[in-house]
């Protein structure tokens, strides 16, 4: 069996549009009432993609949930004097941020030797509290070799969990045995943390994780105040290299030290607050990246276009290229459309270490696939949605034709 990393990424759906249902996320909260481009958004999600399998990578997706939810209305008793904002969460598309779909732990790191995801329950937010239930059937669906991978449901609901986008992983090459480290929050400042430490070691409990390699760090309070809502926002890692913000985590030395001495041979990229201050990394998402080692082997950072618009990241970015650090390429990517929601490259994608040919085919990207794809956005995802568009009945018509147009066309009759 031979395993990679495989990257699935969330596709945008038809309900994609600005609420400004996330407290903390600041771009979310910024752009809240603007026009949404589903259309475009999902297009530039699929392009994401392709240029992965451009470069020789694995790539999957996972799919729109049921929007707008009606079991989430009916649960809300909704009618004309229901909250706004609750209606909007039934309309939300935020599942497309497939990073907080769950936590996996290779086959590698596991005491049954198999590929764990617990999905992630999401409390924190109630427009993504909805998520899981329908989140867990795609993943049993695209994971359901039992022999190869095991699905958990969710943490208890009182331990708020985020999935991936508050885990890293370190490794000298993917399928070999890692190190897996859990950054959680504490509360305080005026935005909440969203990862419970309880949570994650409960995640780490579930995956038979040998407690010697798992580490538990806290993310820096100022890094949540500052409007990082998961870590991912201000770290990424991939095989033996940390990516990082010199601000990220509470204990900053303390935690270099734990990986190092763990996983011998790790590599610290920080970049200094003094060359890209907080507020600059949260704005331009220069973490929120997707941090690749294509088969070339030379590690490549996927950015989005708002690094290359801002002054000091960009020369900082520069700056590292010219040096010899392991990660040698930049990439640039436009995902504009999710960016404006609150969510870069790295909130795209849940990554899985695993075999692609024990993955469910029909989650599983081609280019035939991707253009076939791109054909049914074209043609049924709305080009826009305003904010007084919510809670239309036509468009919530038109939202459900479009999902089904695509489950039809992947053969996923099953997800309807």
């Amino acid at each position: 069996m031979k395993l990679q990393e495989i990257n699935f990424d969330g596709l945008v759906g038809p309900s994609h549009n600005y609420a400004g249902l996330s407290l903390g996320n600041l771009a979310a909260t910024k752009n809240a009432g603007d026009t949404s481009y589903p259309r475009a958004a999902a297009l530039q999600g699929i392009a994401k993609m392709r240029g992965n399998m451009d470069a020789g990578l694995a790539q999957g997706f996972l799919l729109p949930l049921p929007r707008p939810n009606s079991r989430w209305l009916e649960a809300l008793a909704a009618d004309e004097t229901t909250d706004p904002g609750l209606i909007a969460g039934a309309w939300s598309a935020s599942s497309m941020w497939t990073a907080n779909a769950a936590t996996v732990s290779p086959a590698p790191d596991t005491a049954d030797g198999k590929c764990h995801l617990t999905v992630a329950n999401l409390v924190s937010m109630p427009h993504r509290s909805q998520e899981w239930p329908d989140t867990l059937a795609q993943l049993k669906l695209a994971f359901a070799d039992e022999s190869t991978f095991a699905v958990h449901g969710p943490v208890p609901a009182c331990f708020g969990d985020e999935g991936a986008a508050n885990h890293m992983r370190f490794a000298d090459e993917h399928g070999a045995p890692g190190l897996e480290v859990f950054v959680y929050g504490r509360s305080g400042g005026k935005f909440p943390a969203r990862q419970h430490e309880q949570a994650s070691r409960i995640v780490a409990r579930k995956h038979g994780l040998d407690p010697e390699r798992v580490l538990f760090v806290e993310q820096n309070p100022d890094a949540i105040a500052a409007g990082a809502f998961h870590n991912d926002v201000v770290a990424v890692a991939n095989e033996r290299v940390l990516f990082t913000h010199e601000l990220a985590f509470a204990d900053r030395q303390g935690t270099y030290d734990a990986i190092t001495a763990k996983c011998p041979g790790a590599q610290v990229v920080e970049v200094p607050a003094d060359r890209v201050s907080l507020s600059e990394a949260i704005t331009s998402y220069l973490f929120n990246a997707q941090l690749l080692t294509p088969p070339s082997g030379e590690m490549t950072l996927v950015v989005p276009e708002e690094c290359r618009d801002s002054v000091p990241v960009w020369s900082w970015l520069q700056d590292m290229l010219a040096g010899n650090g392991p990660i040698r390429h930049v990439k640039v990517v436009d995902v504009r459309q999710s960016m404006a929601n609150g969510g870069g490259p790295a909130c795209l994608r849940l990554r899985v270490v695993a075999d692609p040919a024990k993955v469910d085919p029909r989650f599983m990207l081609t280019q035939a696939k991707a253009e076939a794809m791109e054909g049914v956005i074209s043609a049924y995802w709305p080009d826009q949605i305003d904010a007084t568009d919510i809670g239309n009945e036509a468009l919530a018509d038109t939202i459900r034709a479009a999902r089904t147009k695509m489950l039809d066309l992947l053969d996923l009759s099953e997800l309807t």
